[in-house]
């Protein structure tokens, strides 16, 4: 009912889950580095350059290009997240991991690019769609994410639940987990797909960035949920019968309309939502220190 993608760039965790997809980040590339286990991997990456941008893109790609052995589907792999605000030079980004791939003999059709819901991020992924390069926009935390992504003809999007669920958890001085009927990481994945069958739009919904098996199994029937090794184990162990909650062919009727998203509607819109606004900021920053991070162990490395 859902197709699973494994949350993480250690291999040989995905060979045990046997997911169709896999998605990676930078915080995931440097918990990769960092495991002694993968030291060949990075020394063959880091064996014909001196140059830290090149280095950088043949990490990201060498990590992919290993992936792809274990997955019959696609990688995702991330833009460097410093980028985010900038869609000419995001675009620029993503061509050069596309060429990184294609040295290494992996088509196109085999990677999606990662690359945050900022306005100038969706932009670029529109670009790079017709270019023929399929697009993940992560970091989405509000509707007005998803339909300008989908108008944009998107690939695929990653609407963030366990991120929303710890905001308003916060925000409510909650110490344990609400149950998940009133979790509203769970009810905006389930607005946003709502939305997309509503109205016809043919971009995935790829739930992310969970933090039970309540908030997976309350979105059993998503089009596709890219989860933890920790959290697949948990539910491999789990002999129950999984009830699927949702469906294209059960969508209630929504209390809104569809409506064409320029800049200033969605740039409102972000305004409007302190949750939307902050967690996008904060995982911006927190991608990009990671990759400042990796940058940094990959310097002494190729010295």
């Amino acid at each position: 009912m859902t197709k699973v993608v494994a949350d993480t760039g250690d291999f040989t965790q995905i060979k045990k889950y046997q997911p169709q997809d896999a998605t990676t980040n930078p915080s995931l590339l440097l918990k990769a580095v960092l495991m002694p286990e993968y030291d060949e991997v990075v020394k063959s990456a880091l064996s014909n350059t001196k140059d830290i941008n090149k280095a950088m893109l043949n990490i990201s790609t060498a990590f992919g290009v290993e992936i792809l052995k274990v997955v019959p589907g696609r990688v995702s792999t991330e833009v460097d997240a410093r980028l985010s605000f900038d869609c000419e030079k995001t675009i620029e980004y993503a061509r050069e991991l596309i060429a990184s791939y294609q040295a290494h003999g992996v088509d196109k059709d085999r990677v999606l690019i990662k690359i945050a819901s900022t306005w100038e991020g969706i932009k670029a992924a529109e670009i790079l769609e017709k270019e023929g390069v399929c697009c993940n926009l992560t970091l989405m935390f509000d509707l007005v994410q998803a339909i300008a992504c989908a108008q944009s003809n998107v690939y695929l999007i990653s609407p963030f639940v366990g991120r929303i669920t710890d905001w308003y958890m916060k925000q409510q001085g909650q110490k344990d987990f609400p149950d998940v009927a009133e979790d509203k990481g769970v009810q905006s994945v389930k607005e946003i797909y709502q939305h997309y069958k509503k109205f016809g739009y043919q971009t995935v919904v790829m739930g992310a960035s969970f933090r039970h098996v309540g908030q997976i199994e309350a979105l059993a029937g998503c089009d596709a949920l890219t989860i933890s090794p920790e959290l697949l184990a948990q539910l491999e162990s789990d002999q129950a019968s999984l009830v699927q909650q949702l469906s294209k062919d059960a969508v209630p009727l929504a209390d809104h309309t569809d409506t064409i998203i320029d800049e200033k509607m969605f740039r409102w819109a972000m305004n409007q939502n302190p949750m939307a606004t902050e967690k996008l900021a904060e995982g911006i920053r927190k991608f990009a220190e990671d990759t400042v991070k990796l940058e940094s162990i990959i310097s002494q490395k190729i010295k």
